[in-house]
């Protein structure tokens, strides 16, 4: 009898909790910064293959800020749950599901269908906040197969950090660039990838330069290890100094993320045979001259965040570490207008972030 009874309870709490819904920031009926909500959703339920995460905390990235805007083409539509970047505990899983357990801490992979491998076009249809709704909610339903278990000495809001700056990072680095210690490697502004790109550059060994158009910041950037720092509004010709930090040969790797407006100085910058992994278009519109790259035969490779294999690497080496992501600030869940606003304003060091409804 009491077996019976306890049984009872618990299908009518489960019945309960999937009665009562759940809160989640969408763009309903059109993008806009003014035309996201914060609006009652179904709590999900898992089906097979698949696990539902509650969410910790999410993290911003400038990508966010295009997809607010309905910058991202006609693919991204409304409705959308935006944001890429998420980690939270797993609550549930459906029938089949081996390699994740209710309880396991975990993040997102920013690309739900690339495991591995060269990526694809099926790939690129899966990611969170553009194709597929994305993690800013209290809770998510994802494939178990795009789910990571993040390092253990990492909070919540470090781990949702993770998924797209530290894994792009990561990908120009070593995927991309295989960085090697002792080389040089020259990134750009204060944004969440250049961060991690240090970061991880001096992990490896190697030496960094790091520009800014802050002061403040490079005094920051010089604390975290960067060996020289440059401010590229005082100094637009910023090439020059890291020739001059490299004895006139250049820099072996280059993360540009200022996009065609800083390109043509990063080839200046880079030595002959050298990386240039280009991910941003934060500078906006500019002139390239491709004489520069055949003459002193630049690798030039697009980096569009990067695989769960190169997650999962990217984590054996953090935790190995002990390192630390750097957060500006957390938000409220309920302030997620003044986060994106915030990022906007370009005066974060590090990551944005968002903590979870509580």
């Amino acid at each position: 009898m009491v077996g019976r009874i306890f049984q009872y309870i618990i299908v009518r709490k489960a019945q309960n909790r999937k009665a009562d819904p759940m809160k989640a920031w969408r763009f309903v009926k059109a993008f806009g910064l003014e035309n996201i909500e914060s609006v009652d959703v179904s709590v999900p339920e898992a089906g097979p293959g698949q696990a539902v995460v509650r969410v910790r905390a999410c993290s911003l990235n400038y990508r966010d800020l295009v997809v607010s805007k309905g910058g991202y083409g006609r693919a991204v539509k409304v409705p959308l749950t935006p944001l890429s970047d998420g980690a939270g505990e797993v609550v549930a899983v459906g029938p089949g599901v081996t390699r994740i357990k209710p309880g396991d801490r975990v993040a997102g992979i920013f690309m739900q269908g690339w495991l591995d491998g060269p990526p694809d076009d099926a790939g690129a249809a899966t990611a969170l906040g553009g194709a597929l709704d994305g993690m800013l909610a209290e809770m998510v339903c994802l494939d178990a197969d795009g789910l990571v278990k993040y390092p253990e000495h990492l909070s919540y809001e470090e781990a949702a950090t993770l998924p797209c700056a530290a894994v792009t990072a990561w990908h120009s680095l070593f995927e991309s660039g295989g960085l090697k210690p002792g080389q040089t490697v020259l990134v750009q502004g204060t944004g969440g990838v250049s961060i991690f790109a240090l970061q991880f550059a001096k992990m490896a060994g190697a030496r960094v330069i790091a520009t800014s158009s802050s002061d403040a910041k490079l005094e920051r950037l010089r604390a975290l290890g960067a060996d020289c720092v440059v401010n590229c509004r005082s100094n637009p010709d910023w090439d020059r100094a890291a020739r001059d930090f490299t004895g006139g040969v250049g820099v072996d790797h280059v993360i540009e993320v200022g996009g065609a407006g800083t390109l043509p100085t990063s080839l200046k910058a880079v030595r002959r045979g050298g990386h240039i992994a280009l991910i941003g278009v934060l500078s906006g519109a500019g002139e390239c001259d491709p004489r520069f790259i055949f003459l002193k035969q630049v690798k030039i490779q697009g980096i569009y965040v990067g695989s769960r294999c190169m997650f999962e690497e990217m984590n054996g080496a953090i935790a190995a570490a002990g390192m630390k992501p750097v957060i500006d600030r957390v938000f409220p869940f309920a302030d997620v207008k003044e986060a994106f606003s915030y990022l906007e304003s370009g005066a974060h060091f590090g990551k944005v972030c968002i903590r979870g409804e509580v």
